[in-house]
């Protein structure tokens, strides 16, 4: 099974052109697998209806299984994307979460103010990173085995899990 999947880059200052986004290669660079197939990427800013609505028209769409954001998790006022993932997903996958988590704080004290939401709308997995390439790097590596399995369940699989 392919894994569609789409990076969303959320960013005042890179959507202004202020500065180069390098979150999208640094998914990329995670997601170097050939059973994964990039649908497309974007660039908005920190808006969260406008960030809402994108969630929601790919989630809704069919063709993106998996939609990865990449930045506004942490607590300043910009920060919004966990606050409209939340309105949009039906289920939380807290563990994802955790995990993000905890492996950010093997790498600064700062990973415990990250709010990054992962939840599913329809049969899409929807995943917040923070918006550092670094941090994308180090918050995907340890969910990226979880995620194949994640939206083979989603999408009906009975699959038993091992």
């Amino acid at each position: 099974m392919k894994i569609r999947y789409f990076i969303l880059v959320l960013s005042d200052k890179a959507y202004k052109g202020l500065r180069k986004d390098e979150c999208i290669e640094a998914v990329k660079s995670v997601i170097n697998n050939a059973s994964f197939e990039l649908i497309g990427t974007e660039i908005l800013p920190d808006e969260l209806e406008l960030i809402k609505s994108k969630l929601e028209e790919l989630a809704d769409s069919g063709k993106v299984d998996l939609i990865i954001t990449s930045g506004g998790t942490g607590v300043s006022p910009r920060d919004v994307t966990p606050d409209a993932t939340l309105k949009v997903i039906e289920k939380r996958i807290q563990g994802m979460e955790y995990a993000m988590v905890m492996e950010a704080l093997k790498h600064t004290p700062r990973g415990s103010i990250s709010r990054a939401v992962v939840g599913i709308r329809n049969e899409t997995l929807i995943v917040n990173l923070p918006g550092s390439p670094k941090a994308v790097k180090e918050n995907l590596n340890a969910i990226i085995n979880a995620i194949p399995h994640a939206i083979e369940k989603l999408k009906g699989s009975e699959k038993d899990c091992h």
